[in-house]
């Protein structure tokens, strides 16, 4: 590779790191200019007295003139009309670099918050395209496999059957979605009874679901805070919300087969699935 392609490429990625970096960098030269405004304003009002004092000397001295008969009154208003003039230039002056900055980091901070929102829409949208291009996908499979099957296929579930038995169902925990969580003893909420912890996440499901009908949307970290589970940054924009595109509905995957054993008492801990609808800012 030539040197001259060698420069030029070294010279793009900078450009592309530093365009990266851009809402970083504006919001810290704003955060430090704002500083610098405030330090600048300090400085101009201990000054302020004494110009203040000399913009009144002004003013008193075209005030005794006045009082002479042979001073004129056109002269007396020019006067005044200058020692105001001059007052006003001496605060902007004072004041206007304090000022100028100021306003320079509040275009600075704008800029920054102008740049992330731009950029947060930008991944909102790409995100819900490839949520709807997935769910899509998953509808032609279901239509042509089956729900169950496609469930199946989704969780990565073997299913073995044995005779005289209902079909035992074996599932790959790294197959789940992102937003599966167990509910183990790690939540403060679980307890040794199965029964109990049944009936605790199928109350926390429907009060997630009045939630969502009364209010029109739930996020997934809210759901989270239900059965103590740490929040991410993912559950801060994925949720549920009514409309025509969603299920309408809260699901925890309760009743799904690979939990046969936690619904019949068998099992003390069980893993959650949640259907949410995927990004809901867009939606709300």
């Amino acid at each position: 590779m030539k040197l001259p392609e060698v420069i030029t490429r070294n010279i793009g990625r900078q450009i592309l790191t530093l365009r990266k970096q851009s809402p970083n960098i504006a919001f810290v030269g704003g955060i430090v200019g704002i500083l610098g405004a405030t330090f600048l304003a300090c400085k101009a009002t201990l000054k302020l007295e004494d110009t203040l004092e000399e913009i009144s000397s002004d003013i008193k001295g075209a005030k005794s003139l006045n009082e002479k008969e042979t001073y004129p009154a056109e002269e007396y208003r020019k006067d005044v009309m200058y020692a105001y003039g001059k007052a006003s230039m001496q605060i902007v002056k004072l004041y206007g670099p304090a000022v100028v900055l100021g306003s320079a980091s509040i275009g600075l901070l704008t800029s920054s918050h102008v740049q992330l929102t731009r950029r947060n829409s930008a991944l909102m949208a790409a995100y819900a395209t490839l949520q709807k291009a997935y769910d899509d996908y998953r509808d032609r499979v279901r239509a042509e496999l089956g729900e169950e099957k496609e469930l199946d296929l989704y969780h990565a579930a073997t299913r073995e059957v044995v005779k005289g038995e209902e079909d035992k169902v074996t599932a790959d925990p790294n197959q789940w979605s992102p937003y599966a969580r167990f509910f183990d003893e790690t939540s403060s909420h679980w307890e040794k009874n199965p029964e109990l912890n049944r009936i605790y996440i199928q109350c926390q499901q429907n009060y997630a679901n009045d939630l969502l009908r009364s209010r029109g949307h739930v996020f997934l970290n809210e759901v989270y805070d239900m059965l103590d589970f740490e929040r991410t940054k993912a559950g801060q924009v994925v949720g549920w919300v009514i409309g025509k595109d969603g299920d309408n509905y809260v699901d925890f995957g309760i009743y799904r087969a690979f939990n046969s054993l936690f619904v019949n008492g068998r099992e003390r801990t069980i893993l959650l699935d949640f259907n949410v609808d995927g990004v809901i800012y867009d939606k709300i």
